[in-house]
C-alpha cells in the first residue's frame, strides 16, 4: 500500500498553533492535500490525548476516525540542557504503538515536569536520558531527531547542536534509526555526511495549522501495510521507505545565513569573510543550514550514497497560485477559487503537483498557473533563499514573488506559522 505520511504535526494545545486544529479539520485537509496517514502530534498533552482516546479507535497500532482515516501516535519534545560546557536545545519526534505505551510515557515524563502547559513540553534532561527512559518503557517507541539542522533547536543546529549523533546520544545512538531533515535541507545535502548514511532520512511538515500550504508540505512515502509494525520496520531498515516529498531547501526559513532585523541574507562564503558578523549592525548572524552542512560535510556536493532514497522537490500549490496571480494573501478567495477548481477536478494537491500534465492543467486554469506548476515540478524555478526565520520565495520570471501568510484580523484565531 502506498502511504503518504506526515507524522510531525501539532495540535491546538501547542504554542503558536491554530486554535482550530482538531481531528475533523486535520482529516479534511489531509484528504485535500493527498496525505493518507497523519501523526496525532502532542500525545503528551492531557486534553489532546483525552480527545484522541474519545474519538479514535485503535487497530494494529493505527488510530482511525469514524470514517476510517488513519492516525499514528506522535509527539515532539524539547530537551534543553547543558553538556560539555555548552547549552543544548534539541527537539525530538517520538512515535508510539498504542495508548497504553503513551500513558506510560506520560506517567514517566510527569516525574520530570509538567505536560499541561504546551503540546511540545520542555525538559531539562539529556537526549541520552530520554532514549534510556523510552527504551525502558517500550522498545517499539521510535525516537527521531527533529529538523536536524535548524539553528536554534536541533541536533546539528549552529546555535546549540552537536557535530555527530554520537556526541548527543552517546551509547544510546544505536536506538536512533531515522532523522528528519527539515525544510531548510533536503536529502542531497545530507548525503554529503558519511556519518548519516545508515539512517533513514524522513521529512514531515511540523505544521502549526491544518491549511494545505502547511500540512504535507514535506512528507514521507512508504510502501507497506498500514500498521505500526510495518511503518516502524521501514524506518528502522529502509525497506518499504520509498521516497520523501520536500520543499526546495532554499524555501526553508534557515537555509542561508542572515540577520532578519537588518534585512541581510548571505551565502556561507560571504558570511565567513565577515567572520559571521552582520555587515550592517556588526552583531552575529544566524548561521543557516547550508553553512552548517558545509562545515560538517566530508563529501563533495552531488555525491549520492548507495541505497539513497529518491525525493521530489515541490512548493505548496497555494503559494504557486499566489505568486502567479500576485495576490499577497494565501487566504484570498481568488486563490481558493483556483485551488478548489484544481482539486475538484484532479483530486489531491499532491497529485496536481506531481502527476497532472500541462495540457490537462491549462484546460481548467490560466496557462501561467499551469506552467508554474510544471516548472516547480521540474526544478526550473529559482528560490530566493530563506534566512533567520524568513521563508524563501519562488522567483517566477526572475521577479520576487509576493507571498504573505499573515492572517486577517477576523481570522486571528487561526494563527499560522
Amino acid at each position: 500500500m502506498k502511504i503518504i505520511s506526515d507524522l510531525h504535526i501539532h495540535s491546538r494545545f501547542s504554542r503558536a498553533c491554530s486554535k482550530a486544529i482538531n481531528i475533523p479539520n486535520l482529516e479534511k485537509y489531509a484528504k485535500i492535500k493527498g496525505i493518507n496517514l497523519l501523526g496525532t502530534g502532542d500525545f503528551t498533552h492531557p486534553l489532546w490525548i483525552k480527545e484522541l482516546k474519545e474519538n479514535l479507535k485503535t487497530e494494529d497500532g493505527i488510530l482511525k476516525t469514524e470514517s476510517g482515516f488513519p492516525f499514528l501516535l506522535s509527539t515532539e519534545l524539547a530537551n534543553i540542557y547543558s553538556q560539555d560546557g555548552k547549552g543544548r536545545r534539541v527537539h525530538i519526534v517520538m512515535l508510539a504503538p498504542d495508548f497504553e505505551t503513551v500513558d506510560q510515557i506520560n506517567e514517566e515524563l510527569l516525574k520530570h515536569g509538567r505536560l499541561d502547559y504546551d503540546g511540545r513540553p520542555i525538559f531539562g534532561f539529556s537526549c541520552v536520558e530520554l532514549v534510556d527512559m523510552m527504551m525502558s518503557i517500550n522498545k517499539d517507541i521510535e525516537i527521531i531527531p527533529a529538523h536536524i539542522w535548524t539553528p536554534w533547536f536541533s541536533i546539528f543546529g549552529s546555535k546549540s547542536g552537536f557535530d555527530t549523533l554520537e556526541e548527543c546520544f552517546k551509547e544510546k545512538t544505536k536506538h536512533i534509526h531515522a532523522l528528519e531533515t527539515g525544510l531548510s535541507s533536503d536529502p542531497a545535502m545530507n548525503w554529503r555526511l558519511s556519518q548519516l548514511d545508515k539512517y533513514s532520512l524522513v521529512s514531515f511538515s511540523d505544521l502549526h495549522s491544518f491549511w494545505p500550504w502547511r500540512m504535507g508540505r514535506e512528507a514521507t512515502v512508504f510502501d507497506t501495510e498500514l500498521n505500526y509494525k510495518s511503518i516502524l520496520n521501514a524506518l528502522r531498515t529502509k525497506e518499504g521507505l520509498v521516497e520523501t516529498i520536500e520543499v526546495d531547501p532554499s524555501y526553508g526559513k534557515y537555509h542561508f545565513d542572515g540577520h532578519r532585523n537588518c534585512n541581510v541574507c548571505l551565502e556561507p562564503k560571504e558570511s565567513q569573510k565577515l567572520h559571521n558578523n552582520c555587515p550592517k549592525c556588526g552583531r552575529q548572524l544566524t548561521i543557516g543550514v547550508l553553512n552548517r552542512v558545509e562545515e560538517l560535510a566530508d563529501r563533495e556536493e552531488g555525491f549520492k550514497p548507495e541505497g539513497a532514497k529518491p525525493f521530489k522537490s515541490l512548493i505548496p500549490l497555494s503559494e504557486i497560485i499566489s505568486s502567479v496571480l500576485k495576490i499577497n494573501q494565501l487566504y484570498s478567495k481568488k486563490i481558493w477559487d483556483v485551488y478548489n477548481t484544481l482539486t475538484n477536478k484532479f483530486g489531491s494537491e499532491l497529485n496536481i503537483l506531481t502527476d497532472v500534465s500541462f495540457n490537462d492543467l491549462r484546460e481548467i486554469v490560466d496557462e501561467k498557473i499551469a506552467d508554474a506548476i510544471i516548472k516547480i515540478r521540474e526544478g526550473r524555478v529559482k528560490i530566493q533563499p530563506g534566512y533567520d526565520g524568513v521563508y524563501g520565495e519562488p522567483l517566477f520570471g526572475g521577479k520576487k514573488a509576493i507571498i504573505e501568510t499573515t492572517i486577517p484580523e477576523k481570522q486571528k484565531n487561526l494563527s499560522d506559522f
